[in-house]
């Protein structure tokens, strides 16, 4: 998956040391990062890139094998000249597979800098920490951590099929597993159960927990969970979520190759025969 960059290490403590002539420089507008993607291979600009007086205004993000990623608030135009902005959909098969996770983290981070300047309270500009990822306001004391969506992915199953789902709506039109996010007041199985009813009508039983994911294109940690059906298999499709919903045999499972996402491994693991 997308997180699974081994044998490079992702180091995400918040160590705002000021960047070295090779930390590498995120510049973002929203969706959208500043690289080089020559033939599906990524570069970002380095410190040694930009003039000293820009380097002084810093946000320090991670850092990937002792290499850091930090946001500059300010740049001239001419560097420009040498990169592009991409919009971050379009990395997900890029390489290596350790820059396009960065690349995705790092506009996840800038986007939440970008939208906490002021606290929603008060009004007061918000402060950053010097010892964690975290803005505070001075005058109400109100902390602001990064959002985080908790969300679920799940494989319902009966007997040898699996349902496969597409979104309504959405540029994303390839098969899906059933999805959603957590509301308050429910734990995530609850989740599960519910977000099944509502998309497709249907009772679940035996959920269990398969694997989780960061998902920084969407600011959402998912949950992968297979459940069984439990009583009929009729679907009632929720035509506002969904564009269509079908039982899909085992070895009938139409899928491509992937390793970026959850979803695409709960299908294949299913196909498989894993589970």
């Amino acid at each position: 998956m997308i997180q699974d960059i081994y044998p490079n290490h992702f180091a995400n403590e918040y160590t705002p040391t000021p960047p070295l002539p090779d930390s590498n420089i995120i510049i973002c507008r929203n969706k959208e990062i500043l690289i080089k993607n020559n033939n599906n291979t990524i570069n970002f600009p380095k410190a040694s890139d930009f003039d000293k007086k820009f380097l002084s205004e810093y946000i320090y993000l991670f850092s990937i094998n002792k290499t850091g990623y930090y946001i500059l608030r300010n740049y001239s135009d001419s560097i420009l000249k040498e990169y592009n902005f991409v919009y971050i959909e379009k990395l997900r098969h890029s390489n290596p597979k350790h820059l396009v996770f960065a690349a995705v983290t790092a506009v996840q981070l800038y986007n939440w800098y970008k939208n906490r300047i002021y606290c929603g309270s008060c009004g007061e500009k918000l402060t950053h920490s010097k010892s964690e990822r975290m803005l505070f306001c001075p005058n109400c004391k109100i902390a602001e951590y990064p959002k985080i969506s908790p969300a679920v992915i799940v494989g319902i199953h009966y007997k040898n099929k699996l349902l496969l789902s597409k979104y309504a709506g959405r540029e994303y039109k390839k098969f899906a597993l059933i999805a959603g996010f957590a509301e308050i007041g429910e734990t995530i199985e609850e989740t599960v159960s519910r977000e099944v009813m509502e998309e497709v009508g249907l009772k679940v039983k035996n959920i269990t927990y398969y694997k989780s994911q960061p998902w920084s294109f969407t600011d959402t940690l998912l949950f992968g969970f297979f459940a069984e059906l439990d009583g009929a298999e009729q679907i009632t499709l929720d035509k506002n979520e969904l564009s269509m919903a079908q039982w899909f045999e085992r070895e009938e499972i139409p899928v491509e190759p992937d390793d970026v996402s959850l979803t695409n491994e709960m299908i294949t693991a299913f196909k498989n025969g894993n589970i």
